[in-house]
C-alpha cells in the first residue's frame, strides 16, 4: 500500500496573488485599450501603451509581461478586449498588429528597469525609453510592411502624431505606478 498522502503537488512558478495581479493587469489593459482616438493614418490612439506601462512599473518584468500575454490571447481568441472592444487573430496580422505583438516586449524591457532601478542610476529612464521604442519600431515596421508603405510614411503614420502622447503617458504611468507598487503586498517596491 503506498502511502499518497505525504506525496505533494509540484509547486508553481506563481503564486494565486501573482496569478491575481497578472490577470488584473490583463483586465486594466482590456479597459484602457477601449480609450480610443481613430487618426488618419489608420493607427489609432490608445491608452494600451499606459496601462502597458503601468503594469511593468507595478508588477515588474516577469508579471508584467504574463499580464500582457493573457491579454494577447484573450484578443487572439476573440474576446472583446482590444480597442474599440475588438478582438480576433485578424487584428494580430493587421496594420497595426505589430504594436499588439510587441507589448510583451515592451512589458518585459520597462519592468526590468522598473526592478532594477535601484541597482544603477537611469535604469528605468532608459528601460522605459527602450522599451516604448521596441514598441514603434516592432508595429511601424509591420505597418510598413502590410500597407507596402514607406518608412518615412510609416513613422509619419505611426509615430509622430503619438509622441507628445507617448511622453506624458508614460510620466503619468511612472508617478502612479511606483505610487502603486509601494501599496501592494508582496511586491519589491
Amino acid at each position: 500500500m503506498s502511502d499518497i498522502s505525504s506525496k505533494t503537488a509540484p509547486r508553481s512558478r506563481f503564486s494565486v496573488r501573482e496569478i491575481c495581479y497578472s490577470g488584473l493587469f490583463a483586465a486594466v489593459i482590456a479597459i484602457m485599450a477601449q480609450i480610443s482616438i481613430p487618426m488618419p493614418g489608420g493607427v489609432p490612439m490608445t491608452m494600451q501603451t499606459f496601462a502597458i506601462t503601468l503594469a511593468a512599473v507595478v508588477l515588474g518584468a516577469k508579471l508584467s509581461t504574463v499580464s500582457s500575454v493573457i491579454y494577447l490571447l484573450l484578443g487572439a481568441v476573440g474576446v472583446p478586449v482590444l480597442a474599440n472592444f475588438s478582438g480576433g487573430f485578424d487584428k494580430f496580422i493587421g496594420p497595426t498588429g505589430g504594436f499588439l505583438i510587441s507589448f510583451p516586449l515592451m512589458a518585459f524591457i520597462i519592468g526590468w528597469g522598473a526592478d532594477h532601478r535601484h541597482a544603477f542610476r537611469g535604469a528605468y529612464v532608459l528601460a522605459l525609453i527602450v522599451g516604448t521604442i521596441a514598441n514603434y519600431v516592432v508595429g511601424t515596421a509591420m505597418f510598413c510592411v502590410l500597407m507596402n508603405s514607406s518608412i518615412a510614411a510609416g513613422v509619419t503614420a505611426c509615430v509622430l502624431p503619438f509622441i507628445p502622447t507617448a511622453v506624458i503617458k508614460a510620466v503619468l504611468a511612472t508617478v502612479i505606478g511606483f505610487l502603486v507598487r509601494k501599496r501592494i503586498p508582496g511586491l519589491k517596491a
